[in-house]
C-alpha cells in the first residue's frame, strides 16, 4: 500500500510543477517587457474570455499570434536569444513554475492513490441505469466494484456497447468523467480504493485542506 503521508510530505519538498512555454507553430517571436522573476496569471472570467499575461507574440505571413501564460507563477526563465528571431514550432522560449493549489494537491495524491480505471478510446462513457441511479442517490462511495462487473455504458458514432470494470475490488472513490462529455483515451474514468484506505485519503486530504499554504 503507498504511503500517503509520505507522499504529502514528497510534495511539500517540491510544492511546484515546472512548465515549459512553447511555440505553437514556426514564426517570428518577440517577447513581452516581461523579467525573470515576474508573477504571471492564467486565464480568466467565467468562459475564461480574459487570456493570461502576455508572454511574447509569434508571427508567421504577417499573422500574429500572442503566447499568454497557461497557468498563473513565476516566470523562472525566459530564452531571450529567440528575441526577434525566427523559430520552429515546439521551441521552448522559457520556464513558468506554478505553485500548486490545494486541489491540485489532493487530485495529485488521488491520482496516485486510487486504481484508475482508464478510458480505452475517446467517447461518451455512462454508467449502467442501476449504478448511475445508486451514485445520484447515495453518492460514487456507495458503489462497490469487482472485477469483471458490468459497470459503464460506451457511446460513440450512435453505438452503444457495456464496458465491464476491470482491475482490484473497491468502493468508487472518485469520478473523472461528466455525462454528455467526450472523455480522451487513457484518461481515467473512476478512481477506485479499497475500504480499508478510505480513512487514511481522507486524513490527508483534511490536512491539505487545513494546511496547504498556497503561493501564487
Amino acid at each position: 500500500m503507498l504511503d500517503i503521508t509520505a507522499l504529502l510530505e514528497e510534495i511539500k519538498q517540491h510544492p511546484y510543477t515546472d512548465l515549459s512555454i512553447k511555440t505553437p507553430h514556426t514564426g517570428k517571436i518577440e517577447f513581452s517587457n516581461l523579467q525573470e522573476g515576474d508573477k504571471v496569471t492564467d486565464a480568466t472570467g467565467e468562459f475564461k474570455e480574459f487570456p493570461g499575461t502576455k508572454i511574447a507574440v509569434i508571427t508567421r505571413e504577417n499573422n500574429p499570434r500572442f503566447i499568454h501564460a497557461c497557468r498563473k507563477g513565476i516566470i523562472q526563465k525566459l530564452h531571450r536569444q529567440y528575441d526577434n528571431s525566427f523559430v520552429e514550432a515546439g521551441v521552448e522560449i522559457g520556464i513558468l513554475r506554478h505553485f500548486l493549489t490545494k486541489e491540485e494537491v489532493i487530485n495529485t495524491i488521488l491520482q496516485k492513490t486510487l486504481h484508475l480505471f482508464l478510458a480505452p478510446e475517446r467517447a461518451k462513457y455512462y454508467f449502467i441505469p442501476d449504478i448511475d441511479t445508486k451514485v445520484k442517490v447515495y453518492g460514487s462511495r456507495s458503489v462497490t466494484v469487482v472485477n469483471g462487473m458490468e459497470l459503464f455504458i460506451v457511446s460513440r458514432m450512435k453505438r452503444e456497447v457495456p464496458l465491464p470494470y476491470t482491475g482490484p475490488d473497491g468502493i468508487i472513490y472518485q469520478v473523472y468523467f461528466d455525462h454528455n462529455l467526450n472523455v480522451d483515451v487513457n484518461q481515467p474514468l473512476i478512481g477506485v480504493c479499497s475500504p480499508d484506505q478510505v480513512e487514511t485519503i481522507e486524513d490527508v486530504i483534511s490536512r491539505v485542506n487545513h494546511e496547504w499554504k498556497e503561493l501564487n
